[in-house]
């Protein structure tokens, strides 16, 4: 008597086992959300074609964004702890939406900063909210999975998003602004209606605080390596383009199509491997993803041609898939389950703060000439990936007491 061996489980199958249905509404939200991303990656050319501002002055403006955007995630953890996480991502969302309108319709310098520095401080609250709402949902052993789900979707919907905002911009900016509002408002309404209040009990939660999150000496040794990952990931929207373009002298469309590598390979490969890396050490995965993202941007300081650039670009992407997924991970596992907003809030505040520094420390080390910007940078993606190993036996310490 024979028996009939159980199918394997299909990949799209093993991709959704084991992650409840809020989680999915989550997910779908993003991707919205993301497809309708139309406003930042082109506020710069908005700024200085539509309002008529200077290249300096709009350079103000975005630095006043970047402010807003260094408050948004401290006050946004703590609000995702405190009043809950679906109200304060749903929220934020709607807060977007209000100062992305407000943007559009600011014509006066003094309106356009105070509508800049209201929209750096909402459109990323979703972030600690998100987050946390992803620890509090998800099994530890589905972590790296959820998020490089999410992951893959931010980076899917940005790339559609991008590519459908740049052909809506020649029929006016306005387009931009109102698709970006309504996919925000979606967001927010698809969260309130579909996922539920994660956040512990108010007794639970009003202990501890952020003298807890300092204290945390662990969560702050993380954090700087996350500042260092966070930096030389900054690099791609700071000093690439403008090493690439003004320096080596590739053309923008050149330039864009060897950057179409990195959104076809994450789109292609992240799901494919997300598991799999999920299954090995944290630390050491993450670790080994930020060194290749190091190695990878070092090797630019050699582009001279595009084919040469688009190589560079598929080492520092191979990078981010691996650490996609994984650093959340590693986040969820050092916060208490009532802090995890003021925790995911620490985590965002360091990439905010990494945004601020790629492009003035990158510019002082481009004027001393490109090897010394790349090498450094991949300096910085070195050190961060040994300080990762050097604290890997803590966090696999913290999470086999939090298994107990």
């Amino acid at each position: 008597m024979t028996t009939a061996l159980a199918p394997k489980p299909s990949f799209l199958k093993s991709q959704v086992n084991g992650l409840p249905r809020p989680f999915w509404a989550l997910w779908g939200g993003t991707l919205v959300n993301r497809l309708g991303t139309m406003v930042m990656p082109f506020t710069g050319v908005y700024l200085t074609q539509a309002r008529g501002l200077s290249i300096a002055t709009a350079g103000l403006v975005m630095a006043v964004f970047g402010a807003g955007s260094l408050v948004s995630q401290i006050v946004a953890g703590s609000l995702a702890d405190r009043i809950g996480r679906r109200a304060t991502l749903s929220g934020g969302m709607v807060a977007t939406a209000v100062c992305m309108t407000a943007l559009g319709y600011s014509t006066t310098l003094p309106a356009i900063l105070a509508s800049m520095f209201s929209l750096g401080l909402v459109i990323d609250a979703y972030r600690p909210a998100s987050s946390a709402l992803v620890a509090d949902l998800v099994s530890p052993v589905d972590r790296p999975k959820a998020y490089g789900l999410l992951f893959w979707a931010i980076n899917l919907g940005y790339a559609v998003g991008m590519t459908a905002g740049g052909w809506l911009a020649g029929s006016g900016f306005m387009w931009l602004f109102w698709i970006n509002a309504v996919s925000c408002l979606a967001f927010a309404a698809l969260v309130w209606r579909a996922v539920p209040e994660t956040r512990p009990a108010r007794g639970e939660s009003e202990t501890g605080g952020w003298g807890q999150v300092l204290r945390d000496r662990l969560m702050l040794a993380f954090t700087v390596v996350v500042l260092g990952n966070a930096f030389v990931y900054a690099q791609t929207v700071s000093m690439l383009p403008l090493a690439m373009v003004k320096v080596v002298g590739l053309s923008t469309a050149e330039f864009g199509l060897a950057m179409a590598v990195n959104g076809v390979l994450i789109v292609l490969v992240q799901p494919l491997v997300s598991g799999w890396l999920g299954r090995r050490d944290h630390s050491r995965t993450l670790a080994l993803g930020i060194a290749v993202l190091g190695v990878g941007f070092a090797l630019t300081a050699f582009v001279t041609t595009t084919l040469a650039f688009a190589a560079t670009i598929v080492i520092w992407t191979l990078g981010e898939i691996v650490t996609a997924g994984i650093a959340g991970t590693i986040l969820a596992t050092l916060a208490p389950a009532h802090l995890r907003g003021r925790y995911a809030g620490v985590f965002g505040f360091a990439w905010s703060l990494a945004m601020l520094l790629a492009p003035l420390a990158g510019g002082w080390l481009l004027a001393l000439g490109p090897r010394m910007l790349w090498f450094s940078v991949g300096g910085v993606g070195l050190l961060a990936a040994l300080g990762q190993l050097a604290i890997g036996p803590a966090i696999r310490r913290r999470a086999a007491l939090n298994d107990c």
